[in-house]
């Protein structure tokens, strides 16, 4: 099979970041699977100077490698409606892996769920809601390691850290980190925000390996969607087992279906049971050999992309019937592009808000406030509107998006 990924190479389209979860793992998985990926870049704004020519640039890709499946993960409003709607119509699968359905659902995934063949979360609980808003694309996947760097064990005591985290320094994770450090528990800390900055993806798996206990916080960036907790299952909390690490993690809703918690993986609830949990682990490296092996074991059997896109790609070939390949129409696009033009009223408008913006937030923190203003307005006021051609985020703020 043919398929084109549509997603970032780095976290968030920033290479300070570094490399992406779904960059680093999904397109080896895929290849790994007897497919013939391409990689086309929408995170980043470098590359082209509006979202128009960003859609005319994935078309034209679509094009060229003429994809039996074009495999979305997208963060936002980058590729239009109409440019989804072209794609499928010449005969193509679409299908959008969504992320942070916890907080995201309302503004996104709602809004623009129907427009694929195959919309994938990672929420069972929010199933419900996605046939209730006449989402029948919905389909139930999860985060899982990458089967080509899955390592085994090593013991406690040939570990170089005695705790680490990886990940970005964000809402309650510098509160937990320094209570550990205040009862003086050594934790190496990596990542955005963090001193150390973030590391590649290869020296992650080195990290935890080498850690006696790795740490995951369950929280996610933003507030909750209606019906799912704020809480969610990361990458990591099987990306950690799958590199050889004990992990511990905050809790998070649905662990238990894909861990036997307090055997494979464990977990804690607030500060004073992190700390106790940790010396613990520490005290005991026995205990924290076992679930480590126990952990490797469980992702080795059930818990890799390979497995998970398998069964996914298997659930959109029995869901698509087979469509005539057609051209692809480009009067259709070009008239939307048409729509994405600023104009001078437009460009008066988005001078406005980011004048006030920048007085409140500041001159660098202006502009992205200017946006985020817009956008929230704009899901709450207009819904889907948001995510076409002549939605204004996409028109007034191409950089800051």
């Amino acid at each position: 099979m043919k398929i084109l990924c549509v997603m970032g190479e780095y976290a968030y389209g920033d290479p300070s970041r570094g490399e992406g979860v779904e960059h680093a793992h999904f397109l080896p998985a895929l290849r790994r699977l007897g497919h013939q990926v391409t990689f086309f870049e929408s995170f980043s704004r470098e590359p082209y100077e509006s979202f128009a020519e960003l859609n005319r640039a994935l078309l034209k890709r679509v094009e060229e490698t003429a994809p039996d499946v074009v495999f979305c993960v997208l963060m936002q409003y980058e590729v239009w409606i109409e440019t989804i709607r072209l794609i499928r119509s010449s005969g193509i699968s679409v299908l959008n892996w969504s992320t942070d359905d916890s907080w995201k659902y309302s503004m996104f995934s709602k809004l623009i769920g129907t427009e694929f063949d195959l919309f994938v979360t990672t929420y069972p609980e929010l199933v419900g809601q996605y046939h209730r808003d006449g989402i029948g694309s919905v389909y139930v996947s999860q985060w899982a390691a990458n089967a080509e760097t899955l390592t085994p064990p090593v013991s406690a005591g040939s570990c170089r850290y005695a705790v680490s985290f990886v990940g970005a320094a964000y809402g309650n994770r510098p509160v937990m980190i320094k209570k550990l450090r205040r009862e003086g528990i050594d934790v190496a800390c990596f990542g955005h925000g963090w001193p150390e900055g973030p590391v590649e993806a290869k020296r992650i798996g080195e990290i935890v390996r080498e850690s006696q206990v790795s740490l995951n916080f369950s929280e996610g960036a933003h507030g909750n969607a209606r019906g799912a907790s704020g809480r969610q299952i990361k990458a990591r909390v099987f990306e950690v087992p799958g590199y050889g690490g004990c992990l511990l993690t905050e809790r998070a809703p649905n662990l238990e279906q894909y861990f036997r918690v307090g055997e494979e993986i464990l977990s804690f609830e607030g500060e004073d049971e992190l700390v106790r949990a940790v010396k613990t682990l520490l005290a005991r490296p026995d205990r924290r050999d076992q679930v480590a092996q126990n952990g490797f074991e469980r992702v080795r059997r059930e818990h890799t992309y390979d497995r998970r896109f398998d069964d996914m790609l298997k659930e959109l070939s029995g869901r698509v019937k087979k469509r005539s390949r057609v051209p692809i129409g480009w009067s259709v696009f070009e008239g939307a592009a048409d729509g994405h033009r600023l104009g001078p009223v437009l460009t008066m408008i988005r001078s406005s808000l980011v004048a006030v913006a920048s007085i409140i937030w500041g001159r660098q923190r202006g502009p992205r406030a200017a946006r985020r203003l817009a956008f929230e307005l704009s899901w709450r006021l207009r819904g889907a509107w948001t995510y076409r051609a002549a939605g204004w985020p996409g028109r007034l703020f191409y950089r800051e998006s």
